[in-house]
């Protein structure tokens, strides 16, 4: 008798062992499907924010073409870079963050150069609302590259590199600016 229960006990921790290990592992590959979809949904608001950028851009460029001749390319490119802006993955969107930043820029010099551009309601508010726009995409990269950084140092350490490998995962690109983009531009009136 005392044998056909330590028959049962020993085939019952190997079940239990083995039911906690596949536990186990699901909660780390849940971690892993939280974690990528928090840096999408990240990504997603600094496409928002991006383009929001981009449209007050495209209205200072309506702003400022009153008073200095803007070539037709900047028009076009900041045109393309809102369509691009959508489905622009990190790499694609440090692109279009240092293109918006130096059109944003040259628009800065185009209205340094024409006082009463600089005193109009229109401008100044807009310019404003670039520069918040400049603090929430900071902010959203910050977030962003956080939540690459726990994603790929779970994909490094043991025991959750087993899991990424068995789910054939993929590090998270992380979203680098250069360090001249990093800060936003000076706005000053």
């Amino acid at each position: 008798m005392l044998e056909g229960i330590i028959g049962w006990i020993i085939p019952g921790i190997i079940v239990l062992l083995i039911i906690g290990l596949i536990l186990w592992i699901v909660s780390i590959y849940n971690r892993f499907v939280s974690l990528k979809n928090s840096s999408e949904a990240t990504l997603g608001q600094i496409r928002v924010a991006m383009k929001k950028r981009l449209d007050m851009i495209d209205q200072l460029l309506g702003a400022v073409k009153s008073y200095a001749k803007f070539e037709k390319e900047t028009l076009e490119r900041v045109t393309a870079m809102r369509a691009s802006v959508a489905t622009a993955g990190p790499g694609d969107l440090n692109k279009v963050e240092a293109e918006s930043r130096s059109i944003f820029g040259r628009l800065l010099a185009v209205a340094e150069n024409y006082p009463d551009l600089k005193t109009s309601t229109t401008v100044t508010s807009l310019m404003d609302s670039v520069k918040g726009l400049e603090e929430e995409i900071a902010r959203q990269r910050y977030t962003f590259n956080n939540i690459s950084q726990e994603f790929n140092t779970m994909m490094d350490t043991i025991p959750s590199n087993f899991v990424a490998k068995m789910m054939h995962l993929v590090k998270l690109e992380y979203l680098q600016f250069e360090e001249a983009i990093k800060t936003p531009p000076k706005i000053e009136f």
